[in-house]
């Protein structure tokens, strides 16, 4: 089925603005490390004895409580930050360049991708703006019956002249050298390439729009556009949504002002100008075996490093209207992409030291590598403590770091209320959003396990490969090592004199209800 505009428009989401703020940046700075002394300093008051391993978790507090508290941050700046409307594209304007719309496509539902291009053919046509687009499908499948399926959805557009389809025999750096590949062969006939994922969606009207923003911004490399989800077929799929329609507008409007020319290029979804990308598109093959060496897995945070070192800009417009794209719709499905991205992010670890990247380019890698080890810190933190081997005398950190957490959710709240007209609407996003921050705060424990798990994984020196990869021959029953992990804290905390049961209760009840959680998230959406 042909997702339309209207599908792609979340509701209630009016146009951003996504231009950069004066003072922004040093907002966020100042924001984040007043939130991050605030909370290591009520820890540390809150330490009865000190011993070697109380300091070493006071530093591995600040470094997650920095972490937490830059995402607070951008949250506040996405609220406060003064509005500035976005400059229309004229009505009767007609591209002067060209642009390649380029679907990167790796054993995924073909028949889905091609309902939505044919749509998207038509649509462009309709706009005028075929004379000025072409669509390129670029595959890296294999096996002889994903072929077969794929060549026969994509057949009747191939006729028609809708898509270009090439699919490549050996998948020679993944998507980045699928890419390169084609910058090769046709790149000089384009002035940009529009990046979409096969699970991607973009609308006519925003995909007009990004042409005219890097065409009006000739110093400007790469637009990153915001997205919404799809509609979700679980439970599962429908909290990510709910998340992502509350919360990301506001975050995506902080992250907009206080990064400016210095944004992130999330792989997809996004406008690049081809001549400033050839550079970066030469990415290092990194020392070393996988999991740590070898070819790059995030790939996308490195380009947009690359883009700013050479002196492009790298923007993000946070507008979610007319781009989306599809997420897991279970929980393995999530933590199977995820294990890819902790292997990706980790491997930046050997790249902050490259030379000629911008401060905040640096920033955006240590963030990504932060968001992953902040899982295996927090359980180790709470170790310690249940333990008794770090003694806290005080509830008080951890309420600080609840309300921390908790910022981004409640600056969302009030944007979304404040544009609310009616009280009816208020009501919606007050249900919506308590719904969200209940079921979250069930799952967050579970995803702190398999984020831990994926850490030691990459550490360990297992390579997690690509798509392609198979999955173990055993895996235990949906639920257990999270419910196992939830009984050993429990354990560890009911013998130990540090009384840590009572506030441990948030962190081990969703782990022992894991089973019975995984199972109702994962089912079907009502």
């Amino acid at each position: 089925m042909a997702l339309s505009e209207h599908l792609l428009r979340p509701a209630g989401t009016p146009a951003a603005s996504w231009l950069p703020s004066p003072g922004a940046g040093t907002a966020f700075a100042a924001l984040t490390l007043a939130l991050a002394t605030l909370i290591t300093g009520a820890f540390a008051l809150s330490i009865s004895h000190w011993s070697p391993l109380a300091i070493a978790a006071l530093a591995l507090l600040a470094l997650n409580a920095a972490w937490v508290s830059g995402g607070a941050a951008t949250a506040l700046i996405g609220l406060l930050a003064p509005a500035r409307p976005m400059p229309s594209v004229p009505d009767h304007w007609t591209p002067s360049s060209r642009t390649a719309i380029l679907v990167l496509l790796c054993k995924e539902d073909p028949d889905a991708l091609a309902a939505y291009l044919r749509d998207l053919g038509a649509r462009l046509q309709r706009r005028g703006l075929d004379r000025a687009t072409a669509i390129f499908v670029l595959s890296d499948t294999s096996g002889e019956a994903f072929v077969a399926r794929e060549e026969a959805a994509m057949r009747a557009l191939v006729a028609n002249g809708t898509i270009t389809y090439r699919r490549r025999a050996l998948n020679t750096g993944r998507k980045p050298g699928n890419i390169a590949d084609w910058l090769d062969d046709q790149g000089a006939d384009f002035d940009h390439m529009l990046i979409l994922d096969a699970d991607s969606r973009m609308s006519c009207t925003r995909i007009r729009r990004l042409i005219h923003q890097i065409e009006t911004r000739p110093r400007t490399g790469l637009i990153q556009a915001g997205m919404a989800l799809i509609p979700a077929q679980s439970r599962f799929g429908q909290l990510q949504r709910n998340a992502v329609r509350l919360m990301s507008a506001n975050f995506g409007r902080g992250m907009a002002a206080w990064t400016g020319r210095n944004g992130n290029y999330w792989g997809h979804n996004a406008i690049i100008r081809i001549a400033a990308f050839r550079n970066a598109a030469r990415l290092p093959h990194l020392p070393g075996r996988a999991p740590f060496g070898g070819p790059l897995l995030s790939h996308d945070f490195i380009e947009a490093a690359f883009l700013r070192r050479d002196g492009w800009s790298v923007e993000l417009d946070p507008d979610l209207t007319g781009s989306a794209e599809d997420a897991p719709q279970t929980l393995d499905a999530f933590h199977r992409r995820d294990r890819r991205w902790c292997q990706g992010n980790l491997q930046h670890l050997l790249m902050l030291t490259a030379p000629g990247l911008h401060p905040v380019s640096r920033f955006h890698l240590a963030s990504g590598v932060v968001s992953y080890l902040a899982a295996p810190i927090w359980l180790l933190l709470v170790i310690l403590m249940a333990s008794g081997a770090v003694p806290v005398s005080s509830a008080l950190p951890f309420a600080l770091i609840a309300a921390v957490l908790l910022l981004p959710k409640l600056c969302a709240l009030v944007g979304r209320i404040a544009r609310d007209r009616t009280a009816r609407r208020r009501w919606i996003s007050l249900r919506a959003w308590t719904a969200e921050l209940i079921l979250s705060s069930l799952v967050a424990p579970i995803m702190m396990i398999r984020q831990t798990g994926s850490v030691l994984s990459v550490v360990s020196g297992r390579d997690c490969g690509w798509k392609s990869a198979r999955a173990p021959r055993w895996q235990p029953p949906r639920g257990l090592p999270e419910s196992s992990a939830g009984l050993a804290i429990a354990a560890l905390a009911s013998v130990s004199e540090a009384g840590a049961t009572l506030w441990l209760l948030p962190l081990i009840l969703p782990l022992l209800a894991a089973p019975l959680l995984v199972r109702l998230l994962d089912a079907p959406a009502r």
